[in-house]
């Protein structure tokens, strides 16, 4: 082997890289010869970089949508206590009229009801309406029914018209009204044994003529009062034996002082004229005048009502001061009421009212020819509340203290037939009563009320009994519309038993009784209608008054007609 020496080993590297540069420029010159040299030469420069513009530093406005929310949020609304008072009032034992609505219903401008029944019972309604509503209204109303009993005179015919009116001004209403009726009743209350009468010896034919107006404000003025003056003209007579003239005065009116408090005011003027005909040995006259004046105070929140005053009246030139207090506090955001009171008032005895009572009254009262008016106060408390949706019911306690009650008691002389009651004024009784109604509603379709009322009479001191009072009232009436075109209705009343004074002044008791009503109204188009109403259906002649039986069992029929 050769050895490499120094000069040996430096000489080396350059001969190796001489040679390897030649061979690449060799190699480099031989492409390029076999390019086509004709075109320009260029250089592609191939580049990664991708410019990119920064986000700007600024708010951002844009919101983004929110979640949805799932969830229920009952929010029911609720119905306050309406607070309604029911009067119920004893069922007809004669067929019944339809209650008139006083409104004018869109495109029923004329209404007619006609029909009959056994009994020989006619039955005629009528109505009308005239007026835009808006600046002019009237409506006339007409009524006629009578019936004949299977006893002798045990005959009753009604014959009524009315109508009323209002002229509508910017800021006020004119209101008047004027009606006609006559009633027709018969005492048949005898011993048809041993008496005889011709219908015009027993006939109590009563006639009554009245008239009202009045003035009011419909919008608040300047002043901030609200007034309603108004009048009412009554003529009343039982044909061949008294006639009775009553005037009435009212004029109320309240100003609101602040959210809370308003100041009431009444002033009532009742004066009554009765005079007597063809009595034997002489003919009487007598003026029977009341004046009230009633101021309060009364005070309101949304839980708490407040009445606070009194009244100061002259009853025929007796000065008398009665309370005037009551009040309501709600609980259970107005669906439990309690309400209590203490108020009196003085209840007018004149012929016309008493007739409304008991229609068999003698014309010519008592043996003292007087009237004599009825002072009552009443200390009261109760309850009003509501259960669901659809049930509402009230009870009240009351302790009532009386003067000068007019009580009814046959005429009980020997010399008498005892076919007319008079009138026997109790100077002092008190009464405990005991109150409740309950009521189902489902809007227009269905509703169910009932009532009860209990009567505890005492401390009488100049009759023995409360003559002819009950002890216990109870009424139910159910209205039901399954369909639009057919309307069931029924209607219950019962009371108990009370007392009565026989000849000889023997006490007496006469029985209570049930009576049951029912009847069914069918739309037959939007003009055309038929109805039926079954009365007294359990068929018993009860006595409300001693010697006065009912009807029977009776059924009215027919057709209506509205447009």
């Amino acid at each position: 082997m050769k050895m490499l020496t120094k000069n040996n080993a430096m000489r080396f590297p350059f001969k190796k890289i001489f040679l390897i540069w030649g061979f690449v420029i060799f190699c480099v010159t031989a492409v390029n010869a076999q390019k086509d040299t004709s075109k320009p030469q260029s250089v592609t420069i191939i580049s990664a970089y991708k410019p990119v513009l920064r986000n700007a530093a600024k708010i951002n406005f844009s919101g983004s949508n929110l979640l949805a929310d799932s969830s229920k949020h009952l929010m029911p609304y609720i119905v306050p206590v309406q607070n309604l008072v029911y009067g119920y009032q004893p069922i007809s034992l004669k067929p019944l009229s339809v209650q008139n609505d006083t409104l004018i219903r869109l495109g029923t401008r004329y209404y007619v009801k006609a029909g009959f029944g056994n009994y020989t019972t006619p039955y005629l309604n009528a109505a009308a309406s005239f007026g835009d509503g808006e600046t002019t209204l009237i409506n006339i109303y007409g009524n006629y029914i009578s019936s004949k009993g299977k006893i002798a005179n045990q005959d009753y015919s009604d014959l009524s018209l009315k109508g009323n009116g209002s002229y509508f001004l910017p800021n006020h209403e004119i209101y008047a009204s004027a009606g006609l009726s006559r009633k027709d009743y018969f005492l048949y209350g005898y011993n048809h044994d041993l008496y005889h009468y011709d219908k015009d010896q027993v006939r109590q034919q009563f006639q009554n003529f009245e008239i009202s107006a009045g003035f009011r404000n419909t919008v608040k003025n300047n002043s901030g009062i609200n007034y309603n003056p108004n009048f009412k003209l009554n003529f009343f007579s039982n044909k061949d034996y008294l006639t009775e003239s009553t005037l009435q005065i009212q004029l109320p009116a309240d100003k609101k002082i602040n959210e809370w408090f308003t100041v009431k005011a009444n002033a009532t003027f009742d004066f009554t004229h009765t005079k007597t005909q063809n009595f034997i040995p002489v003919n009487f006259n007598n003026n029977n005048n009341v004046i009230k004046l009633s101021p309060s105070l009364f005070y309101k929140t949304d839980l708490l009502k407040i009445n606070g005053g009194f009244k100061l009246i002259s009853n025929d030139g007796k000065f008398l001061f009665l309370p005037e207090v009551y009040g309501e506090l709600a609980f259970l955001k107005e669906k439990f009421l309690l309400q209590g009171g203490w108020v009196g008032d003085v209840q007018k005895n004149n012929y016309v009212n008493l007739t409304h009572i008991n229609p068999y009254i003698s014309p010519f009262i008592g043996s003292s020819f007087e009237q004599h008016n009825t002072v009552q106060t009443e200390l009261y408390g109760g309850i009003k509340s509501s259960i669901g949706k659809h049930i509402l019911f009230s009870a009240k306690a009351s302790f009532i203290k009386y003067k000068d009650f007019a009580l009814f008691i046959n005429d009980t002389n020997y010399l008498s037939d005892g076919k007319r009651f008079l009138v026997s004024y109790e100077k002092n009784m008190d009464n405990f009563s005991l109150h409740g109604d309950i009521s189902y509603i489902i809007r227009d379709v269905f509703k169910l009320m009932g009532g009860i009322v209990f009567n505890g009479y005492t401390g009488l001191s100049d009759n023995g009994r409360a003559w002819n009072t009950v002890p216990v009232e109870c009424t139910a009436a159910m209205r039901w519309t399954p369909y639009k075109k057919v309307t069931l209705k029924g209607d219950f009343y019962f009371f108990g038993g009370g007392h009565y004074l026989d000849k000889g002044n023997i006490s007496r008791d006469f029985n209570g009784a049930a009576d049951l009503s029912a009847g069914i109204d069918y739309k037959i188009n939007k003009q055309f209608g038929a109805f039926i109403n079954l009365n007294n259906i359990f068929g018993k002649n009860y006595e409300r008054w001693h010697g006065y039986p009912v009807y029977g069992f009776n059924v009215l029929g027919g057709l209506s007609l509205q447009f």
